[in-house]
């Protein structure tokens, strides 16, 4: 394939979605948790309910904090209510894009691809760190797991994560104190959410971080971390970047990945979501007006949508690079 900055909007086609399957007593409980976030979701009149009645009315969101709490209801109920209190502070799906946005100039976190079960594939590199810990690192980090779950394809309720320890120092990796923060966060309020975690180059030198934080990873989520792995035997070839044996060659380049994943995910640059029909018809409509030699400015119907997605960087510096990430994700326990 020839060098591309275009990024992969979708699956391969030959990928075919296996949706969760319930029993008709999980289906029942999925009801009865369904029902209960209705009674503790804020009140029309609070301006953060049109966000929060959003989150909750995806088709993933009650299903998957059933199944973290392995079907004990009480238990499932105590973990939604813990991520509603916690979504109404931090807010993660109003996170402005460029409040964010210097934390992906180097590409160390990048959403490109999706695997052969449809999961959208975030490749984090720690060794193209470029900022030093900071509370944007944990909000973009946050912000990047929204527009991964954005751009899941119907039925698809979970991510790969593909972490490339080439290039890594001691001063990329993320402390034990910080990585247990971060892990907690992911664990709580992202229950179910890491498919598979794929680990590649991973030196001997970060073994000691595996074993501090191994004790706090639920059993479950360490099955689905792999190190070294054939990646071509879980993501499509022509999905795959090439740096990792794959014939996809992707050069990153900022202002083109940005820009892409905000559109596909579409996120305004104040956070909230570009209408993406109204966008669209903005520019078609933009494209065939007359040119104008006098101006060189950007049609305003692309400016709009612009701002949609952020998917742009995907993660973090030190303090939520690497496994805690990986391992956080699929929280069972918290």
């Amino acid at each position: 394939m020839t060098k591309t900055h275009k990024v992969h909007p979708g699956p391969a086609p030959e990928v075919v979605v296996k949706p969760w399957t319930y029993s008709d007593e999980q289906r029942e409980q999925i009801e009865i948790l369904r029902e209960y976030s209705k009674e503790v979701m804020l009140p029309d009149s609070d301006e953060y309910h049109y966000w929060e009645k959003r989150w909750l009315e995806k088709a993933d969101t009650v299903p998957r904090y059933a199944r973290a709490a392995k079907w004990k209801l009480d238990d499932a109920k105590k973990r939604l209510n813990a991520t509603l209190e916690w979504r109404r502070e931090f807010k993660p799906d109003l996170i402005p894009p460029d409040e964010v946005r210097i934390e992906s100039e180097t590409g160390k976190i990048i959403l490109n691809g999706f695997d052969k079960d449809g999961r959208p594939v975030i490749y984090m590199r720690p060794g193209r760190e470029n900022t030093s810990q900071s509370p944007r690192q944990l909000r973009h980090l946050v912000w990047c797991l929204e527009r991964a779950k954005d751009l899941q394809p119907p039925g698809v309720e979970s991510v790969a994560i593909v972490v490339d320890y080439k290039s890594t120092t001691l001063r990329t990796n993320p402390s034990i104190g910080i990585a247990r923060k971060v892990l907690h966060i992911l664990q709580a309020h992202y229950p179910e959410t890491l498919g598979r975690g794929l680990v590649v180059n991973m030196p001997r030198l970060l073994a000691f971080f595996y074993n501090g934080i191994a004790p706090f990873m639920d059993p479950v989520t360490r099955d689905k971390i792999r190190f070294n792995p054939d990646l071509l035997d879980l993501i499509p070839a022509e999905q795959l970047d090439a740096d990792f044996g794959g014939e996809f060659e992707y050069e990153f380049e900022p202002e083109s990945y940005w820009s892409q994943i905000t559109e596909h995910c579409g996120i305004a640059p104040d956070g909230t979501r570009v209408d993406k029909a109204e966008a669209a018809e903005a520019k078609t409509k933009s494209e065939e007006l007359p040119s104008d030699s006098e101006s060189s400015q950007e049609p305003t119907g692309t400016e709009n949508t612009n701002g949609d997605a952020g998917a742009k960087a995907f993660f973090p510096d030190p303090s939520l690079s690497l496994m805690s990430y990986l391992w956080s994700m699929d929280s069972r326990r918290v």
